[in-house]
Parts: C-alpha cells; structure tokens; sequence
C-alpha cells in the first residue's frame, strides 16, 4: 500500500514537471493590490507551451518577472523586483517599468517646440528622467486580454492627457506585451496625438541571467550591436557627439565580460559610474535588427534583444546600493543587474542631429522590442 502510494506521488511530480514543460499556453489574472484610491490592480501571468512565464501589472505596465529556463531546463526569475504591489508604490528605480512619456533623460527639463517651450517636472538633478516626477511607470493602466491559441498577450491602454508633467498634446498610448513558443518576449508600441509633442517609449528591466538576487553581473558576456555610442557630461546629458566605441571601455561589439572594463580609468565610466551610456545601433531603416545579446556562463542562459529603435541604453545598476530588498528577501546590492533600454536617443528634442522624437497629428508612432531567451552548453 505504502509502495502504491509513492509510486502515485511520483507519478504525480513527473506529471506537473512534463504539464509545465508542454502545458497549454494561456494568460491568467490575479489580484495584486488597490491604488490608494481603492482601484484594483491586477497581475497578468502569460505562459508558453515551453513553460515560461512572464507576470506583468497594470500598474506602469511593470514586468514584475521573468521566469526562464537555465540549459538543464531549470526555471528561475531572471528580473529584480517586488513579491507586493505596495512595495511598487514606493519610489524605486523603475523596476520592470513601462517608461514614458520620454525614457531616458531631457536636459533642463525643458524643450522647444514650433517655437513654445516647454517646461516638464524637474526629477533628476534639475533634468528630467522617464517621464518626470509621475510618468507612465506610476500610471494605472487599461488591460485586455488579446491572446490567440499560441500566444498569450495583454494589451495595455493610457491616455496621457495634455500638459501631464508638462508634455503637450492628449497622447493615447496603447503597448502589448506578447510570449511566444520561442521565448520570446515581444513588446509593441503604439501612440497617436491631437498635438504635437515628443516620445519616447521603453521597457525598463532589470535583468540578472543567473537570477534575481544570485550575485553581480560582471562575468555576463556582453555584446552590442554599435560601433558609436553618445558622450555624456557629468550629468549623463549627451554631448550632442556621436563617437566611435574603438578603442573604449565601451566597446562591446565582441563578446566581453560586463566587469572587464568596468572600473577603467575613462571619463565616461566615472561620470557613469559604470555602465550607463546610449549606444548608436547599427542598422538601415526600421526593420527589427540585433542590438545585443547577453550570455550568462553559469546557467548557459542567454537574452537577445532585438529592436526597431535606433538606439540602446546599457545600464549596470550603478546607484542599487544593497538597501532595497526584492523577492523572496534577496538583496539587491550595486550591480547586481543589467538594463538594456531600446529607444530613440537621449535628450533628442533638445539636440536636433539626433533622431527625432516629435510625433504629430495624424501620424501614428510604431515600435517594436523582442527580449529572447536561449541557452548555450
């Protein structure tokens, strides 16, 4: 009787193993908390038949995780994060963030455009970062469930109103999130006006291939697609030059580990304090193309990101300093994480030789990014 009943349990556990192995894909929602005005916030789990999942809020359309397959086919959370929505309430550092209206930075938080300027929330050093003091990240978001029979997807609606932290035009925004049977994470942008305005939309991950809170990343193995990349000054505000990567800690068009050249005796490491430049991909037109890709050793994971943007931001969780603690307790100390943050340029509505950010009436702006997961022996 004993023997029977083992042998049922273990055919139990060799059941959910081949279920999460060649389950159905599917999305599923759960409740993650209420805005502090009592809305609900949900969290959205996409599954592939391969097994991974991908949970996302309709809080700043966060990706909260990540959880792939290493190369003996163990699963891990290779995003940091949170395991609560309130901790997301918090001000931390865009984890998995939905970023806009403008990603990255915009010097003086001001711009000109059709001869008004504009003044935006001030958020970083008298600069303005991803969207100002309250942008897209801390905005509660639509969600649908737009999945097909194989691929799970959720689609994420905002209207950014006019003049929200100090952007014009009435802005609709509307962003998917897709997993599909080759693990594949692809993220669609799409936005229209009733004014002209500027944007710029990203993802804002924190990826750790090892898995979240399992160490540094420095022995990843970085390669990116760009022989130039965009200087900075000593408040990360882009020169307006496009410089080559040769002959730079900033040259990643082989493979090198992230901590080679990390703490080089270079200008643009010590304003950096890493890693965290904007990398001018090299591409013709605005076809989906290459930009990186990433190797973890140990694990054999392996993340491309492939993109319709022109550019990358390549970020090393320079300012985490060990004080957040994430899921399951883990700490997250100083880089412990990579971002890899596809976009137009830095700054662009200010610097008029950089790709333009302007969209107008009538025109539709399209993006896409792809985070695809692998493994090598």
């Amino acid at each position: 009787m004993i023997l029977r009943l083992l042998c049922t349990a273990l055919l139990g556990l060799t059941f959910l193993a081949v279920f999460r192995a060649q389950g159905a894909a599917g999305l599923r929602k759960s409740a993650f908390g209420k805005m502090k005005d009592g809305q609900p916030v949900g969290l959205y789990t996409l599954t592939n038949t391969g097994g991974m999942e991908v949970a996302i809020t309709n809080y700043g359309g966060v990706v909260v995780s990540i959880k792939a397959p290493d190369r003996s086919g163990k699963f891990a959370d290779v995003v940091l994060g949170f395991d609560t929505f309130d901790a997301y309430l918090n001000n931390t550092p865009f984890f998995g963030a939905l970023v806009g209206r403008y990603g990255n930075r915009i010097a003086k938080a001001r711009f000109t455009l059709d001869g008004h300027e504009y003044h935006l929330a001030a958020n970083d050093n008298g600069n303005t970062l991803h969207g100002g003091l309250k942008g897209f990240d801390k905005r509660l978001w639509n969600a649908k469930d737009v999945s097909t029979k194989e691929v799970p997807a959720l689609e994420l609606t905002y209207l950014s109103k006019d003049g929200e932290q100090g952007f014009p035009g009435n802005l609709s925004v509307t962003v998917t999130y897709s997993l599909t049977p080759k693990n594949e994470l692809k993220i669609d942008y799409a936005a229209t006006t009733d004014k002209d305005t500027v944007l710029n939309l990203t993802n804002h991950s924190y990826f750790n291939l090892a898995g979240q809170g399992e160490g540094d990343i420095l022995s990843h193995l970085m390669m990116i697609n760009g022989d130039r990349f965009t200087p900075v000054d000593a408040t990360l505000i882009p020169t307006g030059e496009l410089k080559s990567v040769a002959g730079t800690p900033l040259d990643f068009r082989k493979p090198t580990a992230i901590g080679a050249r990390i703490d080089a005796d270079d200008q643009q490491i010590k304003f950096g304090r890493g890693y965290d430049h904007n990398f001018v991909l090299n591409r013709k037109g605005g076809e989906l193309i290459l930009a990186a890709r990433v190797t973890e050793p140990s694990s054999g994971r392996v993340l491309e990101v492939l993109t319709t943007q022109p550019g990358l931001q390549f970020y090393t969780g320079n300012f985490l300093d060990g004080t957040i603690h994430g899921k399951v307790g883990k700490v997250y100390p100083r880089r412990s994480a990579f971002c890899m943050e596809t976009q137009r340029f830095p700054d662009s509505p200010n610097q008029p030789q950089f790709p333009t950010t302007v969209l107008k009436p009538g025109k539709h702006f399209q993006s896409t990014t792809v985070f695809r997961f692998s493994t090598v022996k």
